[in-house]
């Protein structure tokens, strides 16, 4: 049998509520000419047995030990039948013409081995906002995105695990999902691919991004030692000068969303070794000097502040899930 037109990979893990949605709204695209791979990271719910009962060739369900979001996306990849790959995760879903249009990039961009498009936030399952990118050209509407870094750097993510699909030669060269990162995995594929390859684009919004109700208060800690940034700066050696433009401001990002975590942490001595950190990086702006300021103010009265700062727009620091 001829290899399918896209392989979709689906890691599980524990989301009984959600996967269906997911899996469904793959079933309804309106290209058909796909396999679902969903590889069940070690479930200890239904999720399971929910993906098992539904009745379509086009899906493999493949069981392993709990390793973690990248080994799972990892075997998809290795049991993957098509040269595309595109990636949803279980509790997010796709717009009917979301392998449409990413099939329709590839064709018009040929050049480029990431293919992406835009989102939307839902949260209860309603629509919350559209994704705020910024730094595009005038008029952009889809094409070769030039400037990755100098975008992410001051947008919410343009790439984003469940609206993105890759070819599998890529995803290999750069050796997958990186399986040491507890945090931050999805940013630096992303940011590998983007040193190394041509991303195409649309800023039309064809998957949906759903947000948990109830965000972790307190957040997770962050890892250390500090995988994703370590490797970000190997990135800024090894690249084309016009691949990495903007990289510097990225990395002070990924150090300022740190400092951030570990103010509300209350651990104060490592958010100023990170809010140093993205200094050297960057240059000394509002966010990083309100972030200093917090940090020698005593825990308590550091909420109330970063309640403020929030009300009138000058805490806004990107915390997306894939990023931190």
């Amino acid at each position: 049998m001829p290899s399918p037109l896209v392989s979709v990979v689906i890691p599980l893990f524990n989301k009984e509520r959600d996967v269906l949605r997911a899996v469904s709204s793959v079933l309804s695209q309106t290209i058909p000419d796909f396999e679902i791979i969903i590889v069940n990271d070690g479930s200890t719910d239904k999720g399971p047995e929910i993906v098992k009962s539904i009745n379509d060739h086009r899906i493999r369900v493949i069981d392993q030990p709990n390793a973690g979001v990248s080994a799972a996306r990892n075997r998809g990849i290795d049991e993957a039948e098509s040269d595309c790959i595109a990636f949803i995760d279980a509790d997010d879903e796709w717009m009917n013409d979301f392998l449409e249009t990413i099939m329709r990039l590839r064709e018009k961009f040929p050049i480029c081995d990431v293919f992406a498009t835009n989102y939307s936030y839902r949260r209860k399952n309603k629509y919350n906002r559209q994704t705020i990118i910024r730094g595009l050209p005038n008029g952009f509407r889809e094409g070769v995105v030039i400037d990755y870094f100098k975008i992410a750097a001051q947008s919410d993510p343009p790439i984003w695990s469940s609206a993105v699909a890759v070819t599998k030669k890529a995803l290999q060269a750069i050796g997958g999902f990186p399986i040491n990162v507890t945090s931050g995995e999805d940013l630096l594929t992303w940011a590998r691919l983007a040193v190394n390859y041509q991303i195409a684009y649309t800023i039309q919004p064809k998957a949906y991004f759903h947000q948990a109700e109830i965000l972790a208060d307190p957040p997770r800690r962050p890892q250390s030692p500090d995988v994703v940034g370590e490797q970000l700066k190997v990135l800024l050696t090894g690249g084309h000068k016009s691949k990495i433009d903007g990289l510097s401001e990225y990395i002070a990002l990924w150090h300022r969303m740190r400092a951030n975590i570990f103010i509300r942490l209350n651990r104060s001595n490592e958010a100023r070794k990170e809010i140093f950190k993205a200094i050297s990086y960057s240059k000394l702006s509002l966010k990083l000097c309100l972030l200093t300021f917090l940090t020698i103010l005593p825990f308590n009265v550091a909420k109330k502040f970063i309640k403020l700062f929030k009300i009138f727009g000058a805490f806004k620091i990107k915390q997306s899930q894939q990023c931190i």
